[in-house]
């Protein structure tokens, strides 16, 4: 087992003159999971490949358990890779496609079966071992692809969006087997992803990355509930966080024609670049359907509702001089609608007027000109 470290990283393909992964600093502790996320080309499959020895660092090192690798061959590395697509050879049985790389180090057969064996108990695949992959479904061949890394018991995995072949429910089910599975072995983790759900549920911290930058690292309920900036707050959480620029009135936010309170903390933090403006973020589900005589509440003209049994989820634009507008919205999934979790039973109707109260205490809010988080 090893921790890796990034100093200050750099990696400038060639005819670029902008970094893909741009002074990257990180620490991933021994026998820790920490998941990678962005958007896609923002820079993770690079700073894998970088650790792996794929890529060339142009400026920094990498160390994998206090042993400069910055320029080791990746044989030396002790690592293993799992892929996005399974890599495996067809001709091959299971066991061999699991065993073939102790077989080219020179490892003793009875060894390599020994390791192949334990390997496929830890991953139920024992009855499949006679097989060849096209026998197999789309998780079982993945599940080989662990296995092969497995037998290696190298120092480090890294795993490159190995679930993103699969269908929507054996991913759910391979994912919660990958998580138990690094817990059981212990083994330096990197896991690359831009599926912001598999981030949250598998890995111990999350480290997300935008155009090659680093933006925040942390574990999943500090970046769920701190979120560092804006670019953090509406990309982790399903259904995104509610993100738009506001005026602020005399110590208020102005939401359409009604005010909110703001924290004085939060405004005295504004500078004059933010041309007296605030970010407000809140997520659908820190919000509430409000009496319409609350002072501390903002006007939505409800344009569609969803009943899904257990929760409902209201999408509406904020009412503004007797009509509704569409808010600018810095990011979201929602289609620049507001989104409020509300009681399934209490759904208002499509055309509905509504007010809504954004509970204080989980209101997030940002400097329009830095993006950074105010509060």
């Amino acid at each position: 087992m090893a921790n890796v470290v990034f100093e200050h990283v750099t990696r400038i393909y060639p005819g670029n003159d902008k970094p893909s992964v741009d002074d990257l600093n990180l620490d991933i502790k021994d026998g820790e999971f920490l998941v990678l996320v962005g958007p896609s080309g923002c820079g993770k499959s690079t700073t894998l490949r970088m650790l792996a020895g794929l890529e060339e660092v142009n400026k920094g090192r990498i160390l994998i358990g206090d042993k400069d690798v910055t320029t080791m061959q990746p044989k030396d590395r002790d690592i293993a890779m799992v892929f996005q697509n399974y890599a495996l050879y067809p001709h091959m049985t299971v066991a061999d496609n699991m065993g073939f790389a102790l077989k080219i180090a020179g490892t003793p057969k009875d060894e390599i079966r020994k390791r192949v064996e334990k390997a496929a108990e830890i991953l139920d695949l024992t009855e499949y071992l006679d097989r060849k992959p096209k026998a197999l479904s789309g998780g079982q061949r993945q599940r080989v692809a662990m296995g092969r890394a497995i037998v290696r018991e190298p120092k480090v995995f890294l795993m490159d969006e190995p679930l993103s072949n699969l269908d929507a429910k054996l991913r759910v089910q391979t994912r919660t087997q990958i998580a138990a599975l690094q817990r059981q072995l212990g083994v330096t983790t990197l896991y690359v992803t831009h599926d912001q759900t598999e981030a949250l549920t598998m890995g111990d911290r999350i480290a997300v990355i935008k155009l090659g930058i680093l933006q925040q690292v942390g574990a999943p309920t500090e970046l769920y509930d701190r979120p560092a900036n804006v670019f953090v707050a509406g990309f982790i959480g399903s259904p995104s966080m509610n993100l738009n620029t506001h005026p602020v009135v005399n110590g208020r936010a102005k939401i359409g024609e009604d005010t909110i309170d703001l924290p004085a903390e939060a405004v005295n933090k504004l500078t004059a670049e933010d041309n007296n403006e605030i970010v407000v973020g809140f997520r659908p589900e820190d919000a509430s359907l409000a009496a319409s005589t609350d002072p501390n509440a903002f006007s939505l003209k409800v344009v569609n509702v969803e009943d899904l049994g257990s929760d409902g989820y209201i999408y509406g634009n904020i009412i503004t001089d007797g009509s509704a507008i569409e808010e600018s919205q810095l990011m979201s999934d929602q289609n620049k609608l507001t989104t409020v979790r509300v009681p399934p039973r209490q759904l208002p109707k499509v055309g509905d007027v509504v007010k809504i109260h954004i509970d204080p205490a989980k209101m997030h809010l940002f400097a329009p000109s830095t993006e950074l988080r105010l509060n």
